[in-house]
């Protein structure tokens, strides 16, 4: 079992995992255990996502997955916020994305390219 301060001590990131993007999009709509900001993964189609309502894509592949608008938005803080989601969320499934090798959205590419 876990101390306070060993639990505290790192950010846990729920990943999940699904056949398609459709069935990632259903599962944002109806599984209580898809809670926003969590990452979905598609392997078979390339995507990583984010769990919303209206569940959005990180990659440039998406599937049934929605895109961020390009709103102009200087930081990936001013990009993601307004429509809620945390910023440590969406870094977690931008890294998980480029370790796989997965092309990464240029909406965010932009405002969160990857550390050298």
């Amino acid at each position: 079992m876990l101390t306070d301060s060993e639990r505290f001590a790192f950010r846990a990131q729920r990943i999940h995992g699904f056949a398609t993007t459709g069935n990632a999009y259903d599962a944002c709509q109806v599984d209580e255990d898809v809670a926003k900001g969590h990452t979905l993964l598609v392997l078979d189609e390339g995507v990583f996502g984010l769990a919303w309502a209206w569940p959005v894509a990180v990659t440039t592949e998406a599937g049934h997955l929605h895109r961020f608008a390009d709103t102009g938005a200087s930081s990936l803080h001013d990009l993601v916020t307004p429509l809620g989601f945390d910023v440590g969320d969406v870094h977690a499934a931008l890294a998980l994305a480029r370790a796989l090798g997965f092309a990464i959205d240029p909406v965010f590419d932009r405002v969160a390219p990857a550390q050298s």
